[in-house]
């Protein structure tokens, strides 16, 4: 129940929840850059409707300027100034009229037949006070609307004497319908609206924009107003098809990682099982070892002392050389009990500190003339200096010995093989290297596996014992080799204390 539960947990572990969170933050990415996108898209319009609105009241007030110069000029003839405005009128669509007010706020004059009809008094109309007050163009921040219905927003412009006293207000109206026209022509779906300084929609285009919708505003030049834009809704419909894309490839990329890893573990499992297994092998040919070898080895001294016995009585050469394969055969058993009882009981010899030299001094000559014998050149580099290390010197020897005669064999045609001793880092290394055939990769990962032997007449466990001495001594034992190149082995040992 335990394992069911860990593998359910596994599962949501690798694909679920992080598909869920990916989907989640994924998801917020694309709001965050749709709203990113609405906004820049809103601005970029406000812009543009800024520029046109500024353009229009520079028009504007330069168009009244003009006017109200021809105004002071023809201030004695109001018919003259009564044509003028109305010339004005008709030439320019966004005028909705054009009046002249006396200093007291009583329209003089006008583009139309019923100007005076038309209420423009300065307690109805704050922006002509305004006007006056400050000497300066002022514009309505309220709509108005004439008595045709026509809505238009009002423009005051006193007319300055030249010792700086105004006698008349040119007052400009401006049709709404035309301000709107414009900007419909240029972004016909947008929602937007001229907002005065108090917040207050002076005129709108589309949707009704309150000042609590999500928007943008830009001021407008030579006005106290400012254009808000509507910040358009994101969609939805879009946004949650692309999750939906992206959560099926996440959830398709998590099951093939979660199918890698249970691969992976699966793999590890295996050889968690089969290292269990030679570990398990080494134990049983141990116990083996352990309850066998002196009865196996104490009848072959018997059998080894009787053939010496039969050898001295039999002296002819057909009996001798089968005495002679008999002891040959027989020391070939005990080699490979000595193995067994290795395998069963690797430490039961005592350690001790010994002087790496002095075991290398003593095996150099046993290693020179096998290389002679095999037509191969031993080179040694040994320091000069002595090398302490813990070990027991005939197991010591026992796997130099192993390894040097591999090498041997390795090089069935001559060679040179290079026995090389350097410390480093507090241990000393044994390099012993061959320019033999060379070791394929297929097999070279398994040398150190029981009974696995490249060999005719191998037994598959000396590079076992080799590793378990060294392991025993508290190092290591590594080897590499490339085919046709040659094959190094390399045992790392500690430097015991001085």
């Amino acid at each position: 129940m335990k394992n069911k539960i860990k593998k359910i947990l596994f599962y949501l572990l690798i694909t679920i929840i992080p598909v869920i969170i990916s989907g989640c933050l994924y998801a917020n990415k694309i709001v965050n850059g749709e709203l990113l996108q609405q906004k820049n898209a809103a601005k970029w319009t406000g812009t543009i409707h800024q520029k046109q609105w500024d353009s229009f009241m520079n028009k504007t007030v330069t168009s009244l300027n003009v006017l109200s110069i021809s105004i002071e000029t023809n201030k004695d003839s109001m018919k003259n100034i009564e044509k003028l405005l109305r010339k004005v009128v008709n030439e320019e669509p966004a005028y909705g009229g054009l009046y002249l007010l006396d200093s007291s706020g009583e329209t003089i004059t006008g583009s139309t037949d019923t100007y005076d009809h038309i209420s423009i008094k300065m307690n109805h109309a704050s922006y002509i006070q305004e006007a006056i007050r400050t000497k300066d163009i002022v514009i309505s921040d309220q709509q108005e609307i004439l008595n045709n219905g026509q809505k238009v927003i009002g423009l005051a412009k006193p007319v300055i004497k030249d010792n700086n006293q105004s006698d008349f207000i040119l007052v400009a109206y401006l049709r709404i319908d035309y301000l709107l026209n414009i900007m419909k022509i240029i972004t016909p779906k947008e929602n937007i609206a001229i907002v005065n300084a108090n917040d207050e929609i002076v005129l709108s285009m589309n949707s009704y924009i309150s000042s609590k919708d999500d928007s943008i505003s830009l001021p407008i030049d030579r006005l106290p107003w400012q254009i808000k834009v509507g910040i358009q809704d994101i969609n939805t419909k879009k946004i949650m098809e692309k999750t939906l894309v992206f959560i099926i490839f996440c959830l398709v990329c998590s099951h093939l990682l979660y199918l890698l890893l249970q691969f992976y573990l699966f793999k590890k499992r295996l050889q968690i099982e089969k290292k269990q297994n030679e570990i398990q092998k080494l134990e049983l040919v141990g116990n083996l070892a352990a309850s066998s070898a002196h009865e196996i080895r104490n009848p072959l001294t018997g059998i080894k002392g009787l053939i010496q016995l039969l050898s001295e009585k039999y002296k002819s050469e057909e009996d001798q050389l089968y005495f002679s394969i008999i002891q040959t055969e027989i020391t070939r058993i005990n080699e490979i009990v000595s193995q067994f009882l290795f395998l069963g009981k690797p430490t039961a010899l005592k350690k001790q500190n010994i002087n790496l030299q002095q075991i290398i001094h003593e095996l150099k000559p046993l290693i020179v003339s096998e290389g002679n014998l095999n037509n191969v050149e031993c080179r040694f580099t040994i320091p000069e200096k002595n090398i302490p290390i813990v070990c027991t010197a005939d197991q010591m020897k026992q796997v130099i010995l192993n390894t040097t005669k591999n090498a041997f064999e390795a090089m069935t045609g001559g060679g040179i093989l290079t026995f090389t001793i350097f410390e480093h880092a507090g241990k000393v290394t044994i390099s012993i290297k061959d320019s033999g055939v060379g070791i394929p990769p297929s097999q070279l990962k398994k040398l150190f596996q029981p009974f696995y032997t490249s060999k005719d007449t191998g037994t598959g466990l000396g590079l076992i014992v080799c590793k378990r001495i060294i392991q025993s001594f508290h190092g290591e034992i590594y080897i590499t080799s490339k085919e046709n190149i040659g094959t190094k082995v390399e045992i790392v040992l500690p430097i015991a204390a001085s």
